[in-house]
């Protein structure tokens, strides 16, 4: 692997910590569980993992490892998605009132962010940043509708 390909995975790792972050803002503005730096961390760790395919695939294309194995780029997005199901799962919590659950709306921008890291991981730019846009218009917006309504 080269200085330019490591130098592009390090760009899509930055940029897909910069728009998890933006989600992970809005959290911590709330005060919720998982907020800035946990969704930094799993845009970024999700783009890593992504952005690592094209190299593991070259490392195992040596003829030692040819008959071996065999790289399955889904299996990396398997991979981070199992991972970050286990973290969400850790932001839902249920209260000791009536049962209720809490948590859910954290838990779900956790895979958007990872989500959104496997988009940059793989150089789906504009994608990335039009669902990031997309998920702070549902965190923000709706819920200052939701709020609202339940007040009326």
């Amino acid at each position: 692997m080269g200085l330019e390909q490591d130098l592009s995975i390090l760009l899509r790792i930055a940029v897909a910590m910069l728009l998890g972050g933006t989600l992970g803002i809005e959290r911590e503005m709330g005060k919720h569980a998982a907020g800035l730096r946990t969704h930094m961390l799993i845009a970024g760790a999700a783009a890593l993992i992504v952005g690592l395919g094209d190299s593991i695939a070259e490392h195992f294309q040596e003829e030692r490892y040819r008959d071996l194995l065999q790289v399955d780029p889904v299996r990396l997005i398997e991979a981070v998605v199992a991972c970050v199901g286990f973290v969400a799962a850790g932001t839902i919590l249920r209260g000791s009132r009536d049962d209720q659950v809490s948590g859910l709306t954290t838990a779900s921008s956790l895979i958007m962010a990872a989500a959104i890291g496997i988009a940059v991981g793989i150089g789906e730019y504009v994608i990335a940043t039009g669902v990031s846009v997309l998920c702070l218009i549902v965190l923000v917006v709706f819920s200052r509708i939701a709020k609202k309504l339940e007040s009326s």
